[in-house]
């Protein structure tokens, strides 16, 4: 379309520039040899040579001419693609960079308005779809209910023996898994699953943290971290007054439970209790003082002799031989 315009734009151009200038022109200069020629017969000569160009012309301007009749080119039609072109262009510009993409815009809104036109019935598939995935949820809840009740037990005890061995003799622990009918779904299923504890003998079960106090339930967690150690994925685990209301063989206990626990944990602890501080791997010494009316805590890592010191002045009150003594045994029963 493009080639046809230009072809025909030459040609109009040349058929105009030999009819209307060169032949005029040509035309113009044979006559006025006509008026000399019978006085020499140069002019004569010329005259005739000018009129042979004259005729020569008028039959290439006809030739011309009827070249542009091969030429299919419609004025409308190169219009029309000009205002495709245009329409393309603008499209470009609001919904893709290529005629695919507009093409996939095309075909998204459209799917958008069938599902208006037809509401209703994309509702009630939407609805259909939901409710057999909640059906199939179900199913996948009850099943993974089961499995929380059947292991809910074994953990319990399990947890109830360990808070036996922590000094806490009367200690039971029990794991409730409730399954909620209101449909009410969540990543864990349809499960509410609540830690209750009974301290006391006579006593009924009630929510852990609202009876534990802050010794008690460093040696809860401490008794749940212990059965569950090779399989928690949580990396740190601190524990503080852990060792409030306990010593000699609870002492012990709690400070072998967090040997073990720490095989599969970076474990902290504070702690006054020498048993529990003989097995720690590094030892640290916290202090405060006051100065200027401001109080400022100071951390210092201990070295081995320097623990050793700060064990028997923990077990002994005062660093006598005895209690070095002591303090070494603990540390070397303690590796």
């Amino acid at each position: 379309m493009l080639n046809s315009e230009k072809i025909s734009e030459g040609l109009n151009e040349a058929t105009l520039e030999i009819g209307e200038n060169a032949i005029d022109s040509i035309s113009k200069a044979v006559r006025a040899l006509e008026k000399i020629e019978s006085l020499d017969k140069n002019y004569e000569e010329k005259l005739n040579n000018l009129k042979s160009i004259y005729y020569d012309l008028q039959e290439l301007a006809r030739d011309v001419d009827g070249l542009k009749e091969d030429i299919d080119f419609d004025e409308k039609e190169r219009q029309k693609v000009e205002q495709r072109l245009d329409l393309i262009f603008s499209l470009k510009r609001k919904y893709g960079n290529t005629i695919q993409e507009i093409l996939d815009y095309k075909n998204e809104i459209q799917e958008e308005i069938e599902q208006i036109e037809n509401l209703e019935e994309y509702t009630n598939g939407l609805k259909q779809k939901l409710e057999e995935l909640e059906k199939e949820m179900i199913i996948v809840s009850k099943q993974m209910n089961e499995i929380r009740n059947k292991n809910a037990k074994t953990l319990s005890n399990k947890i109830s023996e360990e808070l036996q061995d922590l000094e806490m003799k009367n200690a039971q622990f029990n794991i409730q898994v409730v399954f909620n009918n209101e449909k009410d779904f969540n990543k864990n299923g349809l499960d509410k699953v609540e830690f209750l504890i009974k301290t006391n003998a006579g006593e009924d079960f009630k929510p852990l943290i609202k009876i534990a106090s802050g010794g008690e339930m460093s040696r809860i967690m401490l008794a749940i971290k212990h059965v569950l150690a090779s399989v928690d994925k949580v990396p740190v685990l601190i524990f503080d007054e852990i060792d409030t209301g306990i010593s000699g063989i609870a002492a012990n206990r709690v400070a072998d439970k967090m040997k073990q626990i720490a095989k599969h944990h970076q474990v902290l602890c504070v702690t006054h209790l020498a048993p529990i501080a003989a097995r720690g791997d590094y030892n640290y010494y916290i202090s405060k003082s006051v100065s200027n009316e401001m109080t400022k805590t100071t951390v210092k890592q201990l070295n081995e002799e320097e623990t050793i010191k700060e064990i028997a002045r923990i077990a002994s009150g005062e660093v006598t031989d005895i209690a070095l003594e002591h303090a070494k045994q603990l540390r070397k029963s303690a590796t």
